[in-house]
């Protein structure tokens, strides 16, 4: 079965396919020549995701999953949320959104966070979410080179290493978008595809 995952983002293409059965054959956005930058205009995680998927069900009437994540952190009242991605401004670049962030919470004892991804799949005319949360905080430094995003200063709980320094195969079971996926892998099988 083909099933297109409408993102640009290599590392992100990378973690998801370690997590889909062989069965499936995920295209990216490229291997269907979609070089457009869908805007992402909702005002949650959910709204973006369908935003997404919908784009490339209708544009190329392909089953297409997508998926949005954010970083919500406690003491700033939930943001950066919906707008982790372009936290330090549209470039979306990872360094400058941690350095904002870092910034935003210095001096602050609360730095407890949780990282949240919705997965939204077009799938035969029908569509399904799927939600994955992991709890933690932030660090006061980055730590560690792997993954991407906020990665480095994120902590997950149960865990003394960020996920900057964890390995893929351990960030891929505990993490937001390993949790999301688990559920959508599982949706999928059960549906005899």
């Amino acid at each position: 079965m083909k099933l297109v995952f409408a993102t640009h983002n290599d590392h992100k293409l990378k973690e998801v396919q370690q997590l889909l059965p062989k069965s499936i054959q995920l295209l990216s956005l490229k291997d269907i020549d979609c070089f457009d930058e869908i805007p992402e205009t909702g005002t949650t995680l959910e709204e973006n995701a369908k935003i997404k998927a919908d784009f490339v069900t209708k544009t190329y009437g392909l089953n297409c999953f997508s998926d949005d994540t954010g970083l919500l952190v406690d003491a700033l009242n939930g943001a950066p949320g919906v707008f982790s991605a372009r936290y330090a401004g549209e470039q979306k670049n990872d360094k400058d959104n941690m350095v904002k962030l870092l910034s935003e919470l210095k001096g602050a004892n609360n730095r407890s966070a949780h990282f949240k991804t919705v997965v939204y799949l077009n799938l035969k005319e029908d569509s399904y979410t799927f939600d994955g949360i992991v709890e933690g905080h932030i660090t006061h430094e980055e730590h560690g080179n792997g993954g991407f995003g906020y990665d480095p200063i994120f902590k997950p709980n149960g865990y003394d290493k960020t996920f900057g320094e964890l390995p893929s195969t351990t960030k891929n079971t505990i993490s937001h978008r390993g949790r999301a996926m688990a559920k959508l892998v599982e949706f999928l099988k059960n549906k005899e595809l």
